[in-house]
């Protein structure tokens, strides 16, 4: 399968240390995956400038159990930008015999200065085109939308 230059994907091998006491990823482990994916397509959005911090998980839903053993895809992409934020969608590539994503996230990064405090893209902030996101990250970005507005 070939990913569009817009997509960072990550892969990771579920391991005992991962998994719960039913064998399966651990919600705590899972986090940790998807931080690192979201902090890769951030990074990869913003270039080599970027100096992102965390400000919020909008939105993290996994809908299947990850078994040990197995290796997890995720599929990133910029959905959303701001002066000095970029927000990032995560979608977990089907796992076998499935056909929805095994999980689905929304993760919101800041650039910041020397500081600490907020500091503007070097990229223009203008230049992402929410018209140019196809099928699947459309559904996505509208929700990263709405929740930005709410819990702005």
């Amino acid at each position: 399968m070939s990913i569009p230059e817009a997509e960072t994907l990550t892969h990771r091998l579920i391991l005992p240390r991962d998994a719960n006491h039913h064998g399966t990823l651990y919600a705590g482990a899972l986090l940790t995956l998807a931080l690192e994916a979201g902090y890769a397509t951030a990074y990869r959005a913003v270039g080599p400038s970027a100096n992102l911090v965390l400000k919020r998980v909008l939105d993290l839903r996994c809908s299947e159990p990850v078994p040990i053993g197995r290796v997890v895809e995720i599929r990133g992409r910029e959905v959303y930008r701001a002066r000095a934020q970029v927000v990032v969608a995560l979608l977990g590539t089907p796992l076998p015999d499935r056909t929805r994503p095994w999980v689905e996230g929304l993760m919101q990064f800041v650039q910041v200065g020397e500081s600490g405090l907020p500091e503007p893209l070097a990229i223009d902030p203008d230049g992402f085109d929410p018209s140019g996101l196809a099928p699947p990250w459309v559904p996505l970005a509208d929700r990263a939308r709405k929740l930005l507005a709410i819990r702005a």
